[in-house]
Order: structure tokens, then sequence, then C-alpha cells
């Protein structure tokens, strides 16, 4: 059976278990980040010789699929 994310692993002794790309210390955390900066997929594949196209894509699919079953609660303090 194929995975759906064969190139993202979580391992307890690389950045505490966070989502990782494989053989890398590159994190769909940071990925999404620089994202949220203006980064593209071709571009954070180009400064990052580690990563390519595909593999950032697939933290981007990985993110969102897994934030289809995140519950946000906002709580707001009295002033």
């Amino acid at each position: 059976m194929a995975t759906l994310f064969p190139n993202i692993v979580s391992d307890p002794e690389i950045l505490n278990g966070k989502p990782c790309i494989a053989d890398t210390r590159i994190s769909v955390e940071i990925i999404m980040d620089w994202l949220g900066t203006g980064g593209t997929p071709e571009s954070i594949a180009q400064k990052h010789p580690l990563l390519t196209k595909e593999l950032v894509l697939e933290a981007i699919r990985y993110a969102a699929r897994f934030m289809k079953n995140e519950i946000v609660i906002e709580v707001r303090t009295g002033a």
C-alpha cells in the first residue's frame, strides 16, 4: 500500500518528532513559514539543495491534509 506522503517522516530523535522531509532536518513547519513570508515552491527548492519543488509541494499537501482535522479554539480573556 502506497503512502500519501512517502517523503515526510517523523522521528522523535530528529526535531523532537516534527514532520520533516526524509533525510533532511527540514520540517514541514519551516516550509510553511517560508511560504508565509512570500516564498514559492520553486524559490524554496532553488535556495535549499536538499529540496525539490516536488518535495515542497508534498510538504504543503501534508500540512493541508492535517489542518483539516485541526480544531482552533479562540480564548478571550476579560479586559
